[in-house]
Formats: C-alpha cells, sequence, structure tokens
C-alpha cells in the first residue's frame, strides 16, 4: 500500500499573505471521512494513482490534439475547414488540461514523481506554466477556496463581481451578459501576460510566491518559447500572418470559455459559500475541510461523459478533498462523502446537470451586480 497521503490536510500557505489566515481546528468530520475513503480502498483493492484507465485516457486526448493541430495548420484551406477544427483542438487542449495536467500537478496522476511532473509540463506546452499552476491554484486556491481577498481565482480585477464582500461597481449590473465573451479572453491573458507579471512580481494577488531559479525557470522560458513555436511560429510556415492570428483566436476563446465556466460552475453559484474571517482573529468559523465542501459545488455527477471530458472537476468537492487521488476514483468516493456530510449536517450542494449549474451561475453574476448585496 502507497503511503503517500491522498487526503488534502490544508496545503501550507504562501510564502506571505496580506494576513495569515486560519482554519477552526474542530475536525472530527475529516477524521471520519479519511476513515471511510480509506476503509473503501482497502476493501476494493482500487488503485488511488496509476489507473490504467487514465493511462489510456491521455493517450486519446493526446492523440486527439495532435491530430486536430496537423490537420488544421497542414491540411485545412478553406475557413469551413479550419474553424470546426480550431475549435476541436480548442476543446482538445481543454480536456488535457482538465484530466493530464490537472492529475499531475495535484500529484495524483501516479505514485512517481517524475510522472507527475512530466503530465503537470503538458500545461507549459499549451501556453500556461506549471510553476506557476503550483503555486496559483495548487496552494492558493485549494487552500484559501471562495474567501475573498485570498482567493485570486475569484478576482476578476474590477471587471465583474464574483463574491458578495466584493466592491460593486456600476456596470456590474450587466455582468451576467458581458462576463462570457470576455471568459474567452482569460487564456490569451495568461498567454501573454498573466504568468509574466506574476512572475517578475513574485506576487499571485496579495500572496508572494517564490520567483521561478534555475530548473524550473528553465522549463518556464522553454515552455513559453515551444508555446510560442506551436502557436504561432509553425502556424506561420504555411498561412499569412492575419489567417494564423485568427485561428489562435478562435482556438483561445474556445478553451478560455470551457475553463472558466468550468472553474465558474464549482464555486461561483447559489449553493456556495463565501465565507469570512474574524476580524478579532483572522480565523474561519469551519474547520478546512467543512470549508472545501461548503465553497464548492458538484454538477452533472450521473453523467460518465462530463466525468471523463472534465477529468473529474464535476465532483469539486470531492477533487478539493482529495486532490491527490486520480480522479478516475471520485465518482465511486462522492457517495462516501455525502453521506459522511449527511451524518455531520456538513452542506452538500450539487447541480443535477452542466445546464443547471451554468443557469445557477448566470443567476448568482445577475445577483452579484444588483446593487442591495452584501459588500
Amino acid at each position: 500500500m502507497n503511503a503517500t497521503p491522498s487526503f488534502a490536510d490544508p496545503p501550507p500557505p504562501a510564502a506571505s499573505t496580506a494576513r495569515r489566515l486560519t482554519f477552526s481546528r474542530e475536525n472530527d468530520f475529516q477524521v471520519e471521512l479519511r476513515r471511510r475513503v480509506d476503509e473503501f480502498f482497502r476493501s476494493t483493492a482500487r488503485r488511488r494513482r496509476d489507473c490504467p484507465q487514465m493511462y489510456v485516457k491521455t493517450a486519446i486526448l493526446l492523440v486527439c490534439f495532435t491530430v486536430s493541430y496537423v490537420l488544421l495548420v497542414c491540411v485545412a484551406h478553406t475557413w469551413w475547414q479550419a474553424l470546426p477544427l480550431a475549435i476541436l483542438l480548442g476543446l482538445a487542449t481543454a480536456t488535457i488540461g482538465f484530466n493530464v495536467q490537472h492529475d499531475g500537478g495535484h500529484h495524483a496522476y501516479s505514485n512517481s514523481a517524475w510522472v507527475n511532473n512530466t503530465m503537470a509540463m503538458t500545461l507549459d506546452v499549451i501556453g500556461g506554466s506549471s510553476y506557476h499552476w503550483r503555486w496559483k491554484h495548487g496552494i492558493v486556491h485549494h487552500t484559501y477556496v471562495n474567501i475573498t481577498g485570498h482567493d485570486d481565482d475569484i478576482d476578476l480585477g474590477g471587471l465583474g463581481r464574483l463574491s458578495p464582500h466584493q466592491r460593486r461597481l456600476m456596470f456590474h449590473r450587466w455582468q451576467h451578459w458581458y462576463l462570457w465573451p470576455l471568459y474567452g479572453l482569460m487564456v490569451v491573458k495568461w498567454h501573454f501576460v498573466g504568468d509574466f507579471r506574476d512572475v517578475i512580481t513574485g506576487r499571485i494577488g496579495a500572496h508572494h510566491f517564490p520567483r521561478p531559479k534555475g530548473q524550473d525557470l528553465v522549463i518556464f522560458v522553454a515552455g513559453k518559447v515551444i508555446f510560442l513555436a506551436l502557436a504561432l511560429g509553425i502556424p506561420l510556415l504555411f498561412h499569412p500572418l492575419s489567417v494564423v492570428l485568427l485561428y489562435y483566436g478562435v482556438v483561445a476563446l474556445v478553451l478560455g470559455l470551457v475553463l472558466s465556466v468550468v472553474f465558474q460552475l464549482a464555486h461561483c453559484v447559489e449553493q456556495a459559500e463565501f465565507p469570512l474571517p474574524r476580524k478579532d482573529t483572522g480565523c474561519i468559523d469551519n474547520a478546512w475541510a467543512i470549508h472545501q465542501v461548503e465553497t464548492s459545488v458538484d454538477f452533472a455527477r450521473h453523467s460518465r461523459v462530463a466525468a471523463w471530458l472534465l477529468g473529474g472537476l464535476n465532483f469539486q468537492i470531492e477533487h478539493h478533498l482529495f486532490p491527490r487521488i486520480c480522479h478516475v476514483n471520485y465518482p465511486a468516493i462522492s457517495k462516501l462523502v455525502e453521506e459522511t456530510c449527511r451524518k455531520y449536517g456538513v452542506k452538500y450542494s450539487e447541480h443535477e446537470s452542466v445546464w443547471a449549474g451554468v443557469v445557477s451561475h448566470f443567476r448568482w453574476l445577475q445577483r452579484m451586480g444588483m446593487p442591495s448585496t452584501t459588500q
């Protein structure tokens, strides 16, 4: 039995934050949940990581990415050929991020560090940074989910209002309409601005983090060079600049929209909590594990298609509690999580379908744009 922990105790905080934040130490729920899930894996002999179906899925997704890229760059010569291929490439890239990179970045893909690191670095190839992601998502977001001023993933920099504790601006009244196309621009931002800015400044929102050095810096720079070659350099050998930029834009918009919406359905909907720490102690009232459950919302739990394509991110509660367990196990353990939540009176929220989650996010944006909500 592998001794690598799979239940996430609170990750180490970023190098420094605007204010040190802590959680209640009451952990009976966490202990019982850990016991039940450990017993599940012992009794079923299922693998927590290195799951054969994960390797098969990775091969399928990488083939889809490669074929759609080669066809778009080397074969397509008309718009009606290029447009569907660009959309397919954007979707294939998203599935690699959801499945391969995400599990690798959380050390959930394999028991071998080099396998996890290799899978995590697929993000560098598609334009992101595995080093920056580890701090921004793996540590900051997973520690401070939905805590205004700490979770940088819910901070749109004034373009939108996702938390009731953020400042409302007049134009937020229409955010439930205008944010959807802006979600598509998220990827363009991290391709050319966000990663570079954060690495240069050593800051992710209110948090400081160490700038990459040595091997981490080499991987960061090499990843950006490889991405630029794939996105712009190689296509320019076959097509004019205007065409290359047009279809880069299509791929990026599809990728950004899909990535953003999947995140928003998990955390920025009506059922999710947005707690604040006590002003006198800087402590969140709930224990860390309970906080993870009540700030996350599952969706489409009974859809095998959604679970396969989204890398189990529709099981967001299970993912936040067990980020080091391969996502192919989430459908099975979700029943244990729900039962344990019910036993301890912890709110377990879900939407029956992807569409129900989209509607809930739309209503949440509309509500956050109204002047009567808390600030």
